[in-house]
């Protein structure tokens, strides 16, 4: 293979690329090493990180190789031949590296009682911290021309940042007793407190966490829809009040107990009222119709509410009549005026 006079590496229109794999390792002291702004070059003998350069153009050296040169024991001066992995890291921050939960996390919310399916969407920025590090434990081997683009490494890091987050919004929201209704306000702080928890992980690798950010705690229509429905009953027991609440709730369930096949009965099993709602129901009949003042019918003897315009049992008119001849008020039930002894008309 010819020997490399001169390496460089001018990096990607898209500017995506994380780590680049030079495809010589043939190389010679006295060739012209370029790092470009951006970038830094790791040299590797055997699998050993050797020497590291920032950016700036060289000529390659026992100088500059010191590590390399302790591992080859090339002699000094001339141009000897040696053989090396190079590898161009790129340091500048990514700060778009996106992250979200693929699968929700149910929790029941404290305020509502409701069973939530939570989603957190967000992005990251990342920096190179430890460029050794970095090859060592997150590169491994590589073939030769290959390229690492950022996506890979979101890929790597998307399971340690997405169970963090999903144990931390919990917390917040199951201990914490935070509404996810009301967490917004709370992202900044959840946002900061993520960092920092993932941050030390992340570290291990030779990276650095500048920035984290939650853009979006949600939750499906479908459970939103669930919560708004249990506002719209609390407000109705707030305007109504408990004992009428509980009333009308009540006759909510006899409303729909004609249209059942096991009528009043199994309204209260369909309706949800239990044994002792339904028994305690039961003893308020007797002490309402106590309550209420009652009189007998005067064609069937029946008991009708006083007042009542038609008996409930037979249908007669209960209604006061008077005389077509003197005008003296009947007692319902006359067939004769108790006054001058007409026969009264049907």
């Amino acid at each position: 293979m010819a020997l490399i006079d001169r390496v460089k590496f001018d990096g990607l229109a898209t500017r995506d690329w994380l780590v680049y794999k030079h495809p010589s390792e043939s190389l010679v002291t006295g060739t012209q090493l370029i790092v470009s702004e951006g970038q830094a070059v790791l040299f590797v003998k055997g699998g050993q990180v050797c020497d590291i350069f920032t950016p700036g153009t060289y000529t390659l050296s026992t100088q500059n190789l010191p590590i390399l040169q302790s591992v080859i024991n090339f002699p000094f001066g001339g141009k000897t031949p040696f053989t090396a992995e190079v590898f161009y890291l790129n340091t500048v921050t990514k700060l778009d590296v996106s992250w979200g939960t693929s699968d929700p996390i149910t929790i029941i919310d404290p305020k509502y009682s409701t069973r939530l399916r939570i989603r957190a969407f967000g992005q990251m920025g990342l920096r190179l911290s430890d460029y050794a590090v970095f090859l060592r434990e997150l590169i491994g081997s590589m073939q030769q021309s290959e390229f690492v683009r950022f996506d890979k490494l979101q890929q790597f890091f998307r399971g340690v940042i997405v169970q963090r987050i999903k144990v931390i919004i919990a917390d917040i929201i199951v201990n914490q007793k935070i509404s996810a209704l009301e967490i917004t306000p709370k992202l900044d702080e959840i946002s900061e407190f993520t960092r920092s928890k993932i941050k030390e992980t992340i570290e291990g690798y030779g990276l650095d966490v500048v920035n984290f950010f939650i853009k979006s705690i949600n939750f499906p229509d479908e459970d939103f829809d669930a919560i708004n429905a249990v506002l719209h009953k609390r407000a109705e027991f707030d305007l109504i009040g408990d004992s009428r609440y509980a009333t009308a709730r009540t006759f909510d369930v006899y409303e729909t107990a004609a249209g059942n096949e096991s009528g009043v009965a199994g309204a209260f099993v369909a309706g949800g009222v239990g044994l002792g709602a339904g028994v305690a129901l039961g003893s308020q009949i007797p002490q309402v119709m106590a309550n209420t003042k009652m009189k007998s019918c005067p064609y069937c003897s029946s008991n009708v509410v006083d007042g009542a315009k038609f008996c409930n049992d037979c249908g007669k008119n209960l209604e006061s009549q008077k005389c077509q001849k003197c005008g003296v008020a009947l007692i319902p039930g006359s067939k004769f005026c108790n006054e001058c002894g007409t026969e009264v008309t049907k």
